[in-house]
């Protein structure tokens, strides 16, 4: 019999209330509210915070204040990442940003769903489908990037698109639903 940690890290109908969960979640807050509080100036520190907080990380990255995430050991991040300010990740499945990644202000990444049926979601039940986001992507302020969607490399999401569906390798996307709006050529020679 699995449990609901297991069943949520494999993308089933899980509980999030069972203590095991609430207490991950609430050592994850606690965290981001002192990664929150740190002075500018307390670069190390932050990064030390993220390093304990985060699945994995690489050695050069910056996350501005206001990071708000669910679990944390979720989040796998690139080389050269960067989140501008008030960044929300619900990672309650993996979440994993590639190498040279730039991320705007205002965005959320969120892998957690509920059921479309009444009956079901008013158990209390959920689910979570990973977000999987290429390297050299740059993702525009206000964009929400829902359950199970992949950004393929080298790509461009506009601000305040609402990405619903994979977005394929070198275009730029956008809008409410996203879509494709151009391919991208390669301008580096």
């Amino acid at each position: 019999m699995m449990t609901e940690k297991q069943k949520m890290l494999t993308g089933l109908l899980y509980d999030p209330s069972i203590d095991e969960l609430e207490k991950e979640r609430l050592y994850a807050q606690d965290i981001c509210f002192q990664l929150n509080q740190l002075s500018p100036s307390a670069i190390d520190k932050r990064q030390q915070l993220f390093k304990t907080l985060l699945g994995k990380t690489k050695r050069k990255f910056t996350i501005m204040p206001g990071f708000q995430c669910d679990y944390g050991y979720n989040i796998e991040i690139g080389e050269d990442f960067f989140a501008n300010f008030n960044c929300i990740i619900l990672d309650a499945a993996k979440v994993t940003f590639g190498d040279n990644v730039l991320v705007a202000p205002n965005c959320g990444f969120y892998t957690s769903g509920h059921p479309l049926d009444s009956q079901t979601r008013s158990c209390g039940l959920e689910f979570a489908k990973p977000i999987m986001v290429g390297n050299n992507v740059w993702i525009g302020g206000n964009v929400i990037v829902l359950p199970g969607v992949t950004i393929g490399d080298n790509s461009v999401i506009a601000a305040g698109s609402i990405v619903d569906r994979d977005i394929p390798s070198n275009v730029i996307a956008m809008g409410c639903p996203c879509r494709v709006h151009k391919k991208l050529a390669g301008e580096c020679s």
